[in-house]
């Protein structure tokens, strides 16, 4: 499976309820619309009144985006989509609603899974 991971923060003056809302009901669907080949889209959000961190800086993003892909290739070929100019201005506009893009951070990965199962009474 490649994946790429997304480090993202919500806009100044932004709240975390409108943040999940404008997400899931507007940029989420923009991007499913937009983007082929993706299997599976996850979003996690950051608990604010939760972040756990040992002595450590508190994170600098409010989402972990997951986008995943059977593989590179179906990767490369969704992104080709932002290719045509018109395309990637509806992304970058929906963006500018939602997220401080100076802060976003991409991480492309190929993912290996280790099925870690305990077997009851052991």
């Amino acid at each position: 499976m490649y994946k790429v991971i997304a480090l993202l923060k919500k806009k100044a003056g932004m709240t975390h309820e409108a943040f999940i809302d404008y997400y899931e009901k507007h940029h989420a669907p923009f991007i499913l619309k937009t983007m082929p080949g993706i299997v599976e889209y996850r979003r996690n959000f950051l608990d604010p009144n939760m972040i756990v961190h040992a002595g450590g800086a508190a994170p600098d993003f409010d989402v972990i985006t997951e986008l995943w892909f059977i593989d590179r290739a179906s990767f490369k070929s969704a992104m080709r989509v932002f290719d045509d100019p018109d395309t990637f201005a509806s992304l970058a506009a929906d963006e500018e609603n939602l997220f401080d893009r100076s802060m976003t951070r991409f991480i492309a990965a190929e993912e290996r899974i280790s099925n870690i199962q305990k077997k009851a009474g052991g």
